[in-house]
């Protein structure tokens, strides 16, 4: 009995020398097949997974660059409002509270709206062709503000209060916070899909994995008979699975790039239209910028890193359930 356990010590030793230093062993067929069916349809898995969180990331990015450029331009802004009040003539109070803005510091330029033009703002909403002259339509002075000085709106409201009926002053500072607030809701909106979206992708690749596992059964039961670590195995199946991760992630990186250029480029063309003009309103000019291509860039590694880890993972949980 000792002689054969020695023997069958010494023929598993010779095997194990073998198995790692077998001559052109990048030549030879991989633990997993790369070009199986499986493989092909979870490269299609993840370029769509890929896909929509690029999609989204760009589109969340969109959307913060547009509010960003709204809040700028509202700041920028006060807007006086004037009511017309019995006994009072509407003109003159106008021209009063113009002159008040202007002897204000910090007021860049005042913009008197005339009647005519406080009507046309209400043509959205009510229709054209319409006699507006029972109606007490307000008029509106638009203040630009001075980038370089600080009005004081507390002076300027106590003055146009004093001296001027019916008047309001809106500093726009209400939507402001709605506009802030939208724009957090959508960036935290889109960062819990881009992470569903990327828990979705580690699943597949689990389930992938055990697929391949299973197949490949009799391979794992022979590398571990010469010797072969749960390490070694692991790293087979890992970089399988990070190049399936790469190439798909790479495919559907690529795609929604492909995607926001071919946008951008759209809404250049639709620009002088008015549901181009909407949606330059929206979403500013739909360009990403280098910011933008770079996280969708940051997305693809991300996936092939999940497909990576995820796929290792769950090879040494399968082989510590092989036993």
């Amino acid at each position: 009995m000792t002689d054969a356990s020695t023997f069958t010590q010494h023929i598993r030793k010779r095997v194990i020398r073998w198995w790692r230093a077998r001559p052109h062993r990048a030549a030879e067929p991989p633990l997993v097949p790369v070009e199986s069916i499986a493989g092909r349809a979870l490269i299609i898995v993840i370029a769509i997974m890929t896909f929509l969180a690029a999609l989204t990331a760009g589109a969340a990015q969109l959307v913060g660059a547009a509010s960003s450029e709204w809040q700028s331009a509202v700041a920028r802004e006060v807007t006086i409002q004037i009511r017309p009040v019995a006994g009072r003539a509407i003109e003159q109070e106008v021209a009063r509270a113009a002159d008040i803005a202007r002897a204000t510091p910090g007021i860049a330029a005042v913009k008197v709206y005339s009647r005519q033009e406080s009507e046309r703002l209400l043509e959205p909403w009510l229709g054209t062709g319409l006699n507006l002259d029972q109606l007490p339509v307000p008029r509106l002075i638009v203040l630009r503000l001075d980038e370089q000085k600080a009005a004081d709106f507390v002076a300027l409201r106590r003055a146009l209060v004093e001296n001027v009926r019916g008047v309001t002053l809106d500093d726009h500072r209400v939507w402001i916070a709605r506009l802030a607030s939208m724009a957090q809701s959508i960036v935290i909106l889109a960062i819990g899909i881009v992470a569903l979206v990327i828990t979705a992708t580690a699943l597949a690749v689990a389930f992938a994995t055990r697929g391949a596992m299973a197949g490949n059964r009799d391979i794992v039961e022979v590398l571990h008979f010469v010797g072969a670590s749960d390490g070694y195995i692991a790293d087979e199946f890992q970089n399988h699975f990070l190049k399936l991760g790469l190439k798909g992630g790479v495919a559907g990186g690529v795609a929604a790039m492909i995607f926001f250029v071919i946008a951008s480029a759209l809404a250049s063309a639709w620009v002088a239209t008015p549901g181009g003009a909407q949606i330059e309103a929206l979403f500013g000019s739909f360009s990403l910028g280098a910011g933008g291509f770079i996280a969708m860039g940051l997305i693809v590694v991300l996936v092939a890193l999940v497909t990576s880890i995820g796929s290792r993972i769950t090879v040494m949980r399968t082989l510590r359930q092989f036993g």
